[in-house]
């Protein structure tokens, strides 16, 4: 995949660097390689800077505006960028967790998502569970983990008039995505499930998520 490297600023205190405008496994697995290459040299005191935060295709550096050491980090996250996209991901890829969702399959959308997609609900939970999903990204909410790696199968339309609550812990379709709800809240993807929200805590980007089909939590 050809990656199409811009940086940008995003007010006077974050800089991000754009490796495209497109959602796809080769894009978010080249950002989490940089991304867990920079967190282990801020872990190493190699780098300092107040946050890091990785998306579909982007990573922002949040950093000290008054700090004057601002032009040696860009040229540091430069030179990470700059050799990860000349060697490939490679070896680069950060330490990551895994970490299994049981996950009850009785969402008020299963069916719905089955017939949109010509499957048997059986077929639906089936394939949703047999992934090994990588977490692209956290956000919406804390501890919303955007998981990449959703069959294509099961690719579903977003609803067309979102819920104005939907309860914590609910796992969802939305699109080409899939992830989970970790409190009550609005929203417009598809519920399929229901998993303990207390175990998206832990979860990181990069991180490893498998959904196991249970009777009860």
């Amino acid at each position: 995949m050809k990656f199409q490297l811009r940086k940008y600023a995003i007010g006077d205190s974050c800089l991000c660097w754009s490796l495209g405008d497109v959602i796809s496994n080769e894009l978010s697995e080249m950002i989490l390689a940089i991304y867990g290459v920079i967190r282990e040299q801020q872990q190493a005191g190699e780098l300092t800077f107040l946050d890091v935060v990785p998306s579909y295709n982007a990573l922002a550096i949040h950093y000290d505006p008054v700090d004057d050491s601002l032009s040696d980090l860009e040229k540091k996250i430069d030179g990470i960028v700059d050799r990860l996209l000349a060697e490939g991901t490679g070896n680069n890829a950060a330490q990551v967790a895994t970490h299994k969702l049981p996950t009850i399959y009785n969402g008020d959308d299963l069916g719905s998502v089955a017939e949109k997609n010509g499957l048997t609900v059986e077929q639906v939970i089936e394939l949703h569970q047999k992934v090994h999903y990588r977490v692209a990204m956290v956000g919406f909410l804390p501890h919303f983990p955007y998981l990449i790696g959703l069959d294509p199968k099961l690719v579903t339309p977003r609803l067309d008039s979102p819920r104005t609550k939907i309860p914590a812990g609910a796992v969802a379709i939305g699109g080409a995505q899939t992830g989970v709800y970790p409190s009550e809240s609005p929203g417009g993807w598809n519920i399929i499930g229901l998993t303990l929200p207390s175990l998206l805590e832990p979860i990181n980007p990069g991180d490893i998520v498998i959904f196991e089909k249970v009777d009860k939590l």
